[in-house]
């Protein structure tokens, strides 16, 4: 893929500061792989009165609220983005829409207003487009808008030797490969240094059972961990060997409870977490699962969930 078959981002912006968590995402992926960023406001269709009519007073009236709050979403996000005003029977509806009429390769939405900061807390809006968007959907954490993004490289992965997690991983090297076009060689810190992308692929391993089941000793359990360690830390190992010449890649193995553990990677160690949708349901559909679900709810970095 090159910078000239990247799709656009879609982005829900409505005014409030999760909006603008939105935008600032939005546009930090956008400068990152040089896409085309269109800002959507969605209001509510129009409904019929009577058989064959509609209130047009009212329609015209939810179309000039929803421009005014376009017209906001310009002072956050400049004049470098298309502007467009959605008529739907709901704001994640009107999105998936705009994205498929657009060919968008993401949708990009805020967390819950509730949400603490530095955290997502996903909201109706996120939860439905993650419950059948047919293409990524990113979610930016509370109070994103106050962080100075330029650019999204250091990308993290959840990773395990899944269909769904294989998927994310894929997503994540194709982004990384548009923002890094020329091979460097070197090692990870000499990436860094280039300002090339690296990839961070993030595998977790349940720490030691303080209850056993009965009959389990703790002999057991520690040859049963250290065996699962070995496992996962050659499947990291394979997963990074895959992956196309000139990505700079390395796998990272940790202990603990998986949503935990992911969730609290922040600024300090990625931009950005890529992780897989819910194993079964309909092919091309995020749709989330345990992990996902949770993590989307709890994580300090912005997510991107992918549909398998």
């Amino acid at each position: 893929m090159t910078a000239a078959t990247v799709r656009p981002v879609v982005v829900g912006f409505d005014a409030s500061p999760a909006g603008a968590d939105a935008v600032t995402l939005a546009q930090a992926y956008c400068r990152t792989v040089g896409a085309h960023l269109i800002v959507a406001t969605v209001h509510p269709a129009p409904a019929a009165i009577s058989p064959g009519r509609v209130d047009a007073e009212w329609i015209a009236d939810r179309h000039r609220l929803a421009s005014e709050v376009l017209a906001r979403a310009r002072e956050v996000a400049g004049e470098d983005a298309d502007y467009r005003v959605v008529a739907s029977s709901s704001a994640a509806h009107g999105l998936h829409d705009l994205a498929e009429e657009v060919g968008a390769g993401l949708i990009v939405v805020g967390s819950h207003r509730e949400a603490p900061a530095e955290r997502l807390f996903a909201g109706s809006t996120a939860e439905r487009l993650l419950s059948g968007s047919m293409c990524p959907v990113a979610v930016a954490p509370a109070g994103m808008r106050s962080r100075p993004v330029n650019s999204l490289l250091r990308v993290g992965v959840a990773y395990i030797e899944e269909p769904e997690a294989i998927a994310a991983l894929s997503a994540a090297a194709a982004f990384a490969a548009i923002a890094n076009p020329v091979p460097v060689t070197g090692d990870a810190a000499a990436f860094a240094e280039s300002g090339r992308p690296h990839l961070r692929l993030y595998t977790v391993v349940a720490a030691e059972a303080e209850v056993l089941p009965f009959g389990i000793g703790r002999d057991a359990e520690r040859a049963f961990l250290a065996s699962a360690r070995e496992t996962y830390q050659s499947a990291l190992q394979a997963a990074t060997a895959r992956l196309p010449e000139g990505l700079a890649a390395s796998g990272h193995l940790r202990t603990g409870d998986v949503v935990e553990v992911l969730a609290d990677l922040d600024a300090t160690e990625i931009d950005l977490l890529f992780c897989g949708s819910r194993g079964y349901g309909p092919v091309r559909r995020v749709l989330l699962g345990g992990v996902s679900s949770r993590l989307v709810r709890r994580a300090r970095s912005p997510v991107v969930v992918v549909p398998r």
